[in-house]
């Protein structure tokens, strides 16, 4: 039998070269043709096939030709004739049809050479298996309560835009993205975050990851040194990996990324990738003056801050916490920020604020890499946020959140109090819930996983040794009914 396979859709020919030279007959080279097609899957099993008058009209040839073909491959159980349905690909293959081994085969008798490819990705490819993100469920991290976004009102302005489309919406657009949309998000920056900038300054991205790279390719050389916390977010170390980038680890206390340690360690970074607002994975808060010791040292050694700002919309414990970036006087902070946590990742939209003097650097990279961001859904998020759709979305996830969040401490303290000790409860969608008593967290993690429980090992998130273990464990997409079972099952991997 042939491997269940994806199909292309009906009538959709192979590419089947006919050479009017050749001293084969047509009939001969269309049956090759389709024959090879089908052996090397490149047709899958029960795949209709266009009409013998249209497929002739289509090659140019006698429709006697494409019959003969046909007849043949019929004959030799390639092809099946369904009465009042037509010709499709054969569901099963007979014994003799094995992959070709003649010259005319493509793709099954390949034997590659040697190939020269970049040593970038080894790094990435050396990594464990990661059993905590296979599944969709109880703490797995970065997932948001998808069954209370507002899909209805999200529908009718996907709706409204796709019927009347502005002309603008269909056409090439500008690397930087949808004009109304950074004119709104400037606004928007500028009240809820005390962000410094301009429409002209924000550009429109696919996440925050993108947002990462592009900093990567504008500010960065292959073997720049960068900051990065420790522990931290691995998703930021392997784009700056990727770069080309050395990577000093440097500790974070209670009070943030300590810097003093990071002047220790490298004393001349180029760049230093930071979660202020709320540490990731911690989630601690970097202290005021800690901030300001970062910015001049920023200054004073002409590095560049990337603040990754990926869910401070969300605290519990007082009023979002201004960004960093807007105590920026220098223009070093390239501020990022996405719609991932806040909206629904599948959105695939983030932003960077620029310094205005790296804005056509940004642009010309951006052009290079994609052109410009899709459109549509940038038309359709201004609106969501310019008629109060997003504002009143957040204040109600920052109510549900704020209860999953106290029922899943108070969980852990009623089953797990001796155990496990809660980090960073005061923010975000996920908290850390740290061993107290010597044991490692990756092992844990796979078994949790195999109760069905997402919970992501602390220990993944450091560069050097792990000085803690622990448990990574989101709630934005766990219900409250589900966190006091989800929990129990946990207490049983534990103990």
């Amino acid at each position: 039998m042939i491997p269940a396979m994806k199909k292309a859709a009906a009538g959709i020919l192979p590419v089947i070269a006919i050479d009017r030279s050749s001293p084969a007959p047509l009939y001969k080279q269309l049956y090759d043709g389709y024959r090879e097609a089908i052996v090397d899957r490149r047709l899958g099993a029960g795949q209709r096939l266009p009409s013998t008058r249209g497929l002739a009209a289509e090659l140019g040839i006698s429709r006697i030709s494409v019959l003969n073909a046909f007849e043949q491959l019929l004959a030799e159980g390639y092809f099946e004739s369904r009465v009042g349905s037509g010709t499709f690909v054969t569901t099963s293959l007979p014994e003799e049809a094995k992959p070709l081994t003649g010259s005319s085969s493509r793709s099954t008798t390949l034997r590659p050479g040697p190939r020269a490819v970049s040593r970038g990705p080894a790094a990435l490819l050396r990594r464990q298996p990661a059993p905590w993100l296979d599944g969709a469920g109880a703490f797995r991290m970065s997932e948001c309560a998808i069954d209370h976004f507002p899909f209805q009102v999200w529908s009718s302005l996907v709706v409204r835009h796709s019927r009347n489309p502005q002309r603008g919406l269909m056409k090439y657009g500008g690397p930087m993205g949808w004009r109304p949309l950074r004119e709104t998000l400037a606004a928007y920056l500028r009240t809820a975050r005390g962000v410094r900038c301009e429409a002209d300054q924000i550009m429109v991205v696919s996440g925050s990851q993108q947002a990462l790279e592009l900093s990567a390719r504008v500010l960065l050389d292959p073997g720049s040194s960068v900051w990065v916390e420790e522990p931290g977010y691995s998703g930021a170390r392997d784009v700056l990996t990727l770069a080309g980038a050395r990577l000093f680890p440097i500790p974070v206390d209670a009070e943030g990324l300590d810097v003093a340690a990071g002047i220790a360690r490298c004393p001349r970074p180029q760049a230093v990738h930071v979660t202020p607002s709320h540490q990731y994975p911690l989630g601690v808060t970097m202290t005021a003056s800690r901030r300001l010791q970062l910015l001049d040292f920023a200054r004073r050694r002409g590095a560049w801050i990337l603040e990754d700002d990926y869910d401070s919309e969300y605290r519990y414990e007082s009023l979002p916490i201004s960004a960093l970036q807007g105590l920026d006087r220098d223009s070093r902070v390239v501020y990022i920020g996405t719609f991932s946590k806040v909206l629904f990742p599948a959105l695939r939209v983030g932003y960077i604020v620029i310094p205005a003097d790296l804005v056509p650097r940004f642009a010309a990279v951006r052009e290079a890499m994609d052109i410009f961001p899709p459109t549509l859904y940038q038309a359709v998020l201004t609106d969501f946020i310019d008629e109060g759709h997003f504002g009143r979305h957040l204040r109600r996830m920052r109510q549900r959140y704020r209860e999953r969040r106290s029922l899943l401490v108070d969980a852990i303290r009623k089953e797990l109090g001796d155990d496990l000790e809660v980090l960073g409860a005061q923010a975000g969608m996920h908290l850390v819930a740290a061993l107290s008593y010597k044991a490692h967290d990756r092992p844990i993690a796979v078994r949790a996983a195999g109760k069905g429980l997402w919970a992501m090992p602390l220990s993944i998130c450091y560069l050097g040794r792990p000085t803690r273990q622990g448990l990574v464990l989101g709630y934005g997409g766990t219900s409250a009914k589900e966190i006091p079972e989800a929990v129990r099952r946990l207490r049983e991997v534990l103990r």
